[in-house]
């Protein structure tokens, strides 16, 4: 065991607790950290609107985008289960988009989604819309393209929500074919309870994933700025910081600014906050995930 316990220690461990220090510091990489006590968290929750801007596009996109991804998931591997003849093939075309590069998808759908030649406003101005959204140029629609984005990802979840279906034992729908339960009576109290712990996996993996989203949200900032999101204001994260999100705030800060200090606090906050939303999701979820065999 011990190359794991030197690789847990050296690379782990000692990371966090630096990190943990650095919190308490005024540190930027060419000076010695100076400790200043709680002066950085005071800051941070005191007088830094991104901070705040930061953590309401972070938990917009978690609330809007993770249930979506659920809902996706679930309906798109229901549909696979369906063809009797082709059902390989259908699941490799579901599943190729989850492989793509994060970078260059986040590319290819800010030419996608331009507004002035992409194909996605070509057509809706050719069924009769003559103002079609802005999506990545505009505040209300830029975080709505990046759910399109992820929903277009779907594959990874796809495939864990099919093998849960898979997994339903027939023999439940037949004795709920025998009661009369209609589709929809199987769905719910069928099909969910059953497949409950994988969406209790997801939905725990999205919100943890929710709060480190940065690389395809930078790169179509960037894309859309047309300059370095270090220059601040505005364009910390385009179009009128609506893409601004935790994990890109913190990179901003540390990387950008080289204020580790900072950014290690707010590293920090950004842990507490996923561990509190984490463990709220497992004390929730003794009420409504079910595990076969299990008693309760």
């Amino acid at each position: 065991m011990s190359p794991w316990i030197a690789g847990f220690l050296f690379l782990i461990l000692y990371p966090m607790v630096s990190t943990l220090y650095f919190s308490f510091t005024k540190y930027t990489l060419l000076t010695s950290p100076e400790w200043i006590g709680t002066e950085n968290y005071r800051l941070l929750f005191t007088r830094d609107p991104f901070f705040w801007q930061a953590i309401r596009n972070t938990l917009w996109i978690i609330a809007i985008g993770v249930p979506l991804r659920i809902i996706f998931g679930v309906f798109t591997a229901w549909l696979l289960t369906l063809p009797r003849r082709g059902s390989r093939v259908y699941r490799t075309i579901y599943f190729l988009p989850s492989i793509a590069p994060p970078a260059a998808a986040a590319l290819a759908f800010v030419v996608v989604f331009n507004p002035r030649f992409g194909p996605v406003n070509q057509i809706l101005r050719g069924i009769g819309i003559d103002d079609p959204p802005l999506w990545f140029h505009g505040p209300g629609t830029s975080k709505w393209g990046l759910i399109i984005l992820g929903l277009w990802g779907i594959g990874d979840a796809m495939i864990i929500f099919l093998a849960g279906l898979l997994d339903v034992p027939s023999q439940l729908y037949e004795a709920a074919d025998i009661e009369g339960a209609s589709g929809w009576q199987k769905f719910r109290h069928v099909t969910l309870p059953m497949i409950s712990p994988v969406i209790f996996f997801s939905l725990v993996i999205g919100v943890i994933y929710g709060f480190q989203l940065f690389t395809q949200a930078y790169v179509v900032a960037l894309s859309v700025a047309g300059t370095s999101i270090a220059e601040g204001g505005q364009n910390l994260g385009a179009p009128e910081g609506s893409m601004l999100f935790f994990s890109i705030y913190l990179f901003q800060q540390g990387f950008q600014a080289f204020r580790m200090g900072y950014a290690a606090a707010l590293a920090w906050v950004l842990f507490a906050i996923t561990m509190i939303c984490t463990l709220a999701l497992i004390k929730t979820s003794r009420r409504w995930v079910h595990y076969q065999g299990a008693l309760r």
